[in-house]
């Protein structure tokens, strides 16, 4: 490639502020914080650029704990735990990555300060006790450790940029090479030798999530709009057990029933017998759709977590004790009214096991990649360590292949959409692709889906078309998937196929949902053309 090679420092060119760099991470979570602190492990130049402060994102709202094999004899046990959650679709080479790798680096947040209880506990889906947790804020303490890692190690050889938001990707001969940035300074243009998303996943498209504000599926449409390829969006996880107030989802984490916790429905009954042998600890997607079911026969559920004794559960979960509070509500003393809201996306930008994506010089990690860990449903508490594993790879991936970057490249963003209509659009979406599916429902929710566009450029008109974009996919990766499987369940094909296969959608393909084998790398290049 004709070009440049990425350096240090600040030049204007043609009166734009370019900033030049052998490795743009885009999100501060904690996919994006530890592959920036690996990439500067290793001699790079980095930017890590997030749209909130460095202290943000999904992975401070984590309260259950970050799963990892405890010992050696435990890998293959977790491999296996999590394959079953996966219902097919997890990629073998994924998870064997995963197990792996995992362990050493929940290690490493030790050595960062995070200090987690000496006693493992038990999730759902998890057939031991391996979750490590600080009481039920480990996310919050290990944003607060990369944070203060960044901080220490920044140089100019180690940019952070907090509230600059992501215009859109710069691509040149089919590779990305770059971005630009909507900053409190201004535009700035960045020339990378390449770019990693951590961006997070896309839940603000339902109304009830437990996602934060900023997760608004940036990533996935700056790589839908780049000609990336987007896997098995229709994968979204319902949290069971959520208390919603006033249009907000207040999560009371899956730790709370590996204590012990019990689901109740309005006839004082524990029903999970009906649904799962494993009870109140049966994979997530199980535990949401029996819920949403006792809800619509009985009209209530609640969580009991009195016989575990006051006292221990508001010494155990002293975050989710104060924040249902003010609601009125005491977690250790009162039945905790509950709900399923969407927590999670599985499905994302399609990544190999070392977060390349079909696009050359174009990574991802954590919830914003589909990196065939998670297959239809996440189990519990994999997600942490997945940022820290597939973050990790990308990283050394990423500074492995860099490439001299040329000075001329486009970029292109997503439709501008009119923010405010995201209320009926998130209500389209949740009516047709929440817990339960049909063709019908599917197929009218895209009808004429069309959502009215503004020309005034701004972060709400860029997020709102990123949503209206990922909403559409989803949509249509639904309405073909015609089985039900993890976190997809439709009403006209209750069962599972005979065969798993992933749902495959790129610009490259001209937007149709393509199936791919599960477990058949030479699938990848083959269906999409990938030079990655």
């Amino acid at each position: 490639m004709d070009g440049e090679r990425t350096g240090r420092g600040w030049r204007t060119l043609g009166g734009v502020k370019m900033l030049e760099t052998e490795l743009l991470v885009v999100g501060g979570g904690v996919a994006g914080a530890y592959a920036t602190l690996t990439a500067r492990s290793y001699g790079a130049d980095v930017l890590l650029a997030c749209k909130t402060p460095l202290v943000g994102g999904s992975t401070r709202w984590a309260q259950g704990g970050i799963a990892a094999p405890l010992a050696e004899g435990d890998e293959d046990a977790h491999a296996q735990d999590t394959v079953k959650a996966g219902r097919g679709l997890c990629e073998p080479e994924a998870v064997q990555a995963f197990v792996r790798d995992a362990r050493s680096h929940v290690e490493t947040l030790r050595d960062l300060g995070v200090t987690f209880s000496p006693h493992a506990t038990l999730e759902g889906g998890h057939s031991r006790a391996r979750i490590r947790h600080q009481g039920d804020a480990t996310g919050h303490a290990i944003s607060v450790a990369l944070a203060e890692a960044l901080q220490a190690g920044r140089s100019p050889a180690l940019r952070v940029m907090e509230h600059a938001f992501v215009r859109n990707l710069r691509v040149s001969g089919g590779a990305v090479v770059g971005a630009d940035l909507l900053t409190p300074d201004g535009p700035v243009r960045v020339r990378a030798g390449a770019v990693l998303l951590a961006t997070g996943g896309f839940g603000r498209l339902y109304p009830v999530t437990t996602a934060p504000p900023e997760g608004t599926g940036d990533g996935l449409g700056l790589a839908w709009q780049a000609g990336a390829a987007l896997r098995d969006l229709e994968f979204v996880q319902f949290h069971p057990t959520a208390v919603v107030r006033d249009g907000a989802a207040h999560l009371v984490t899956e730790a709370a029933r590996g204590e012990g916790g019990r689901l109740l429905n309005a006839r004082g009954e524990r029903f999970m017998e009906r649904y799962d042998p494993a009870l109140e600890l049966a994979p997530r997607d199980v535990v949401a759709r029996a819920i949403a079911a006792e809800i619509a026969a009985t009209g209530r559920v609640d969580l009991d977590l009195r016989h575990l004794g006051a006292a221990f559960v508001r010494s155990r979960f002293p975050t989710v004790t104060a924040s249902l509070a003010p609601l009125g509500l005491d977690l250790g003393a009162d039945l905790i009214p509950v709900q399923p809201a969407v927590h999670y996306t599985m499905g994302g930008v399609q990544t190999d096991v070392q977060g390349r994506s079909t696009v050359p010089g174009l990574y991802a990690a954590g919830e914003v990649a589909s990196s065939g860990l998670h297959g239809a449903n996440r189990l519990a508490s994999n997600s942490l360590s997945e940022g820290l594993v597939f973050g990790a790879r990308a990283a050394r991936a990423a500074l492995a292949a860099l490439k001299a970057v040329p000075t001329r490249s486009d970029g292109l963003h997503a439709p501008l959409v009119d923010p405010a209509c995201l209320p009926d659009l998130r209500a389209v979406v949740a009516g047709a692709a929440g817990l339960r599916r049909d063709a019908a429902g599917l197929r009218a929710a895209l009808v004429g889906w069309q959502w009215p566009t503004v020309t005034a450029e701004s972060r709400e008109s860029l997020e709102a078309g990123h949503l209206a974009l990922i909403g559409e996919r989803l949509l249509r990766a639904a309405l073909a998937r015609e089985e039900s499987r993890g976190g997809h369940h439709r009403t006209d094909f209750p069962r599972e196929a005979a065969s798993a296969a992933h749902s495959v959608q790129s610009r490259a393909l001209g937007g149709q949902v393509t199936r791919v084998p599960v477990g058949v790398p030479e699938a990848r290049a083959a269906v999409l053309g990938s030079s990655a």
